[in-house]
């Protein structure tokens, strides 16, 4: 098991990905709730308030999406949180990456207990009518992280590759 201040890297970054998406959930359904779109960077970046009810890309499975997604929710974060008791000493970026992850998984997930109307989507990227599907902080958080994890992953995968090929054969 990692030490303790592994261990607390994972919650901490978890905790503050939450608190920061809850916050600015909270922000973005006060200040857009009458607004069509409030352009930050032209109409390349603006806020839109969105009301997800499905799941990335808009992904939808009928009326039971809130709960199937809600548990998909609540099974990725406890197996994130084992991934992290089980991480190597030592590997500070893999507790970063889960906890990422996991952090963006509780806040969405939080939103879907909270309310029947979905995830609060509000980051509006794109040009015209080609537009990227409407996200939050929990979305980066989530996407960043399974980046950093699939990196830390295919490092430790090439050592165990290049270790193998350097070992003397018996």
């Amino acid at each position: 098991m990692p030490p303790a201040a592994e261990r607390r890297l994972f919650w901490g970054t978890a905790a503050a990905v939450l608190v920061v998406d809850l916050v600015t959930k909270l922000v973005a359904e006060d200040r857009l709730l009458r607004a069509v779109a409030v352009p930050v960077l032209g109409e390349w970046f603006q806020l839109r308030l969105v009301y997800n009810p499905g799941a990335a890309f808009g992904l939808h499975l009928g009326p039971l999406s809130r709960w199937i997604f809600l548990g998909v929710a609540v099974v990725a974060v406890v197996v994130l949180a084992r991934m992290s008791r089980t991480a190597p000493d030592g590997d500070r970026f893999r507790q970063l990456a889960l906890g990422a992850v996991a952090g963006g998984a509780a806040g969405n997930l939080v939103d879907r207990l909270r309310s029947p109307r979905g995830v609060v989507d509000f980051f509006d990227v794109g040009v015209g009518a080609l537009r990227w599907p409407t996200f939050n902080v929990a979305d980066v958080a989530v996407s960043c992280g399974a980046i950093a994890l699939a990196i830390v992953l295919w490092r430790e995968d090439a050592r165990r590759s290049s270790a193998s090929e350097s070992a003397p054969a018996s």
